[in-house]
């Protein structure tokens, strides 16, 4: 298994860890994911969940090999997809998330990072969401839940141009809580995890729904709109050049396309 899954003291760690496909997620990484944070809302020995990657890299986004092979499903029953899964239970995780960003944060890596409560990255972390160069569309509900956070033009410039940025760039805007040095970050994360899972569990709870709940409805339809389009872009022209390109390692020409 590529996600390393254990409870101690109260905290549920969720780690990727597939390093020779730099974090890379396949459906079966999903799966896992949304497996674990499904029985984390019911399980009285979960307190608080921890999300984190290697020194080196938190995720590198959708291993597109897998993700061509075992596309997201259209029509009935495609939010039954092992991404969507995910998608849904991290948004509606009742129970805190800390997140340990070191390295890159591709695609999902990021988005899903909108999700989490509190997000904790190296001074090496970079983020990026090159969604419009792969000839698709944002998810996770991210294109609402970025302007919201940062302003209209800076997820603009995020969401359309899809250029890496920095952890101190992502702390400036919103999106990180705190920037550290990589050799301190997960023990810093841990111990934030573990203050959390000292706390009353019912006052947690209520206080993180109460923050989240105006929102949640539009989150849910956002999804369900990204999710339309970005099942619809897929098998688009656009998208099959873009991944061309990727595994053929050349520069895509998207100059044909209206």
């Amino acid at each position: 298994m590529s996600i390393r899954i254990r409870i101690d003291q109260g905290i549920l760690t969720l780690q990727f860890d597939r390093l020779d496909k730099k974090n890379a997620i396949t459906a079966a990484m999903y799966q896992a994911l949304a497996d674990a944070l499904r029985s984390a809302e019911t399980d009285p020995d979960v307190r608080a969940i921890l999300l984190q990657g290697q020194p080196d890299i938190f995720t590198a986004g959708n291993d597109l090999e897998d993700f061509m092979q075992r596309p997201p499903g259209a029509g009935e029953g495609a939010e039954q997809a092992p991404v969507f899964q995910f998608l849904y239970q991290i948004s509606h995780a009742t129970k805190p998330i800390v997140a340990a960003v070191s390295g890159a944060a591709v695609g999902v890596g990021t988005t899903m990072l909108l999700h989490c409560d509190l997000v904790y990255a190296s001074d090496t972390a970079k983020l990026s969401l090159p969604f419009v160069q792969l000839g698709l569309c944002p998810e996770a509900a991210s294109s609402l839940l970025l302007p919201r956070l940062v302003g209209y033009q800076r997820a603009a410039e995020k969401l359309l141009l899809g250029e890496a940025f920095s952890a101190q760039e992502a702390h400036e805007i919103g999106l990180v809580t705190r920037v550290l040095p990589v050799a301190e970050l997960h023990d810093f994360a841990l111990a934030q995890a573990r203050k959390l899972a000292a706390l009353p569990a019912s006052s947690l709870r209520e206080t993180k729904r109460l923050m989240k709940s105006g929102a949640l409805a539009e989150v849910e339809k956002q999804m369900a709109d990204e999710g339309a389009v970005f099942r619809r872009m897929l098998v688009a022209p656009e998208a099959k050049e873009a991944f061309s390109a990727f595994f053929e390692k050349r520069k895509p020409d998207f100059s044909r396309f209206a």
